[in-house]
C-alpha cells in the first residue's frame, strides 16, 4: 500500500468515529429530553400536566435536581400508569356491575375493596415522589412544588360539602350555631 492510501484510510477513520460520536451524542440528549418529556397529570382529566421540563424552567431545577427528578420519576412513573389504568379498569367493571338486571353486591364490594386498595397505593407512590422532590428543592422552589401538588391533596368542592343540613355558620348566617336540620340553634 502506498502513502497516498495510508493518508485516506486514516481520514476515513477519523470521519467514521467522529460521525459515531456525533450521532452518540445526539442520542444521548435526545434520551435525556425525551425523559424531562414525560408528564404527570395533577387532574383527573390530564389538563394539569407537568414534566421534566415544568421541573426546569418553572422550579428552576439544575442539572443535579433534574437528575433526581429523573430517577424518581422513572420509578413513579410506571407505577402510577400502572395503578391508574387499574383503577380505571375497576371502576368500569363497577359500572357494568351496577347496570346488570341483578347486580351482584358481593362481587360489587369486592371491586370497592380492591379500587381503595389501589387508590391507597397511588397515593402511597404519589407521596413518596413528592417527599423525593421536595428534599433536592430550596425553600422557594418549595413553595412552587407545594403550589404544583395541590390540586392532587385539594379539592375545592370540599368548601362546599357542609353535612346535608347540619354546619355552623351555614346559610342562616355566619356565627349563629349550629343549625340542626329542624331549624333548632344551640350554641358551641
Amino acid at each position: 500500500m502506498n502513502k497516498t492510501n495510508k493518508i485516506w484510510i486514516g481520514i476515513v477513520v477519523l470521519l467514521v468515529v467522529l460521525n459515531l460520536t456525533t450521532i452518540g451524542t445526539i442520542l444521548y440528549h435526545n434520551y435525556r429530553e425525551n425523559g424531562d418529556d414525560i408528564a404527570i397529570s395533577l387532574s383527573g382529566d390530564g389538563q394539569n400536566r407537568i414534566s421534566g421540563r415544568y421541573f426546569r424552567h418553572t422550579l428552576g431545577f439544575n442539572d443535579d435536581q433534574m437528575e433526581a427528578f429523573r430517577k424518581a420519576n422513572r420509578e413513579f412513573q410506571p407505577a402510577a400508569a400502572r395503578l391508574i389504568f387499574s383503577i380505571d379498569s375497576l371502576k368500569m367493571e363497577m359500572f357494568n356491575e351496577l347496570n346488570k338486571n341483578q347486580p351482584d353486591t358481593v362481587k360489587l364490594n369486592y371491586l370497592s375493596e380492591q379500587l381503595g386498595k389501589h387508590h391507597a397505593k397511588l397515593k402511597k407512590i404519589t407521596n413518596s415522589f413528592y417527599l423525593k422532590m421536595k428534599q433536592v428543592c430550596d425553600s422557594s422552589q418549595c413553595v412552587v412544588l407545594q403550589e404544583t401538588f395541590l390540586p392532587l391533596y385539594y379539592n375545592e368542592t370540599i368548601q362546599d360539602r357542609r353535612g346535608y343540613g347540619y354546619g355552623y355558620g351555614d346559610s342562616i348566617g355566619a356565627n349563629q350555631g349550629f343549625r340542626h336540620r329542624y331549624g333548632h340553634t344551640t350554641q358551641p
